[in-house]
């Protein structure tokens, strides 16, 4: 197994985790407000200190690489690079809207045929979401929408489907199907970070630290039709 450090700084919340074997041995995390340049470097201390007290070795770093603020990402992927390089360690990349899925697909009691749909809020009525079935595989690949009662008509017609992150909230009045079922409260951490890092461990899907860039909001408004924007 593999011991990895976690960064998230995709919102206004900035977490870092450590997780050893399959399970989260050490969390901070701050949800005042979008002070990431202040907050990420202190709590990377923290972790490695918490580590290097343990005696347990480091072998990659894992960072939520969007979508998600720009500021934000550019912080965590800095951060997460100058570990990598510090310390030769691998780099990893999560997807931010895998990553909010995580605590849903563990904790909450999702329906059997459910699909989930994460969402980061952007402006006015607009997400950035994507559509996964229960084993996080892809139905819908990560894109800007502008919400509206029938925007995920085609997903929600085959059976129930989880909404939730801080694009959610607006929408409930919105999204007025069924089949349609929100959850409050999910936001991307870095402490649900570790069952996708240790899968992308073992594959070893690794990132070029010197290179690697995340994806930002800004990427995806972008490649979407101006009448979306």
């Amino acid at each position: 197994m593999s011991c990895i450090l976690n960064i998230d700084t995709s919102t206004d919340v900035c977490s870092v985790a450590v997780s050893e074997n399959g399970a989260c041995i050490f969390n901070v995390e701050d949800h005042g407000g979008p002070n990431h340049s202040v907050k990420i470097g202190p709590f990377i201390d923290e972790a490695m200190s918490f580590a290097d007290s343990h005696a347990i070795p480091f072998d990659a770093v894992a960072v939520s690489c969007g979508p998600g603020s720009y500021t934000g990402l550019r912080i965590g992927v800095s951060a997460a690079k100058g570990v990598c390089f510090g310390r030769d360690l691998k780099l990893i990349a999560v997807p931010t809207l895998e990553l909010m899925s995580v605590p849903v697909l563990l904790s909450e009691k999702v329906e059997e045929n459910a699909m989930i749909c994460p969402m980061l809020d952007a402006r006015r009525m607009e997400v950035y979401s994507a559509v996964y079935d229960r084993a996080l595989k892809p139905l819908r690949k990560v894109g800007a929408d502008v919400v509206e009662a029938d925007t995920y008509k085609e997903w929600l017609d085959k059976g129930p489907v989880y909404f939730f992150g801080n694009g959610a909230k607006k929408c409930k009045e919105v999204i007025t199907h069924p089949n349609a079922r929100f959850i409050d409260g999910v936001e991307p951490l870095a402490k649900w970070m570790h069952p996708l890092a240790e899968k992308r461990f073992a594959e070893k899907r690794f990132e070029d630290v010197a290179y690697f860039v995340p994806f930002y909001l800004k990427d995806f408004v972008a490649k979407t039709p101006k009448k979306l924007i």
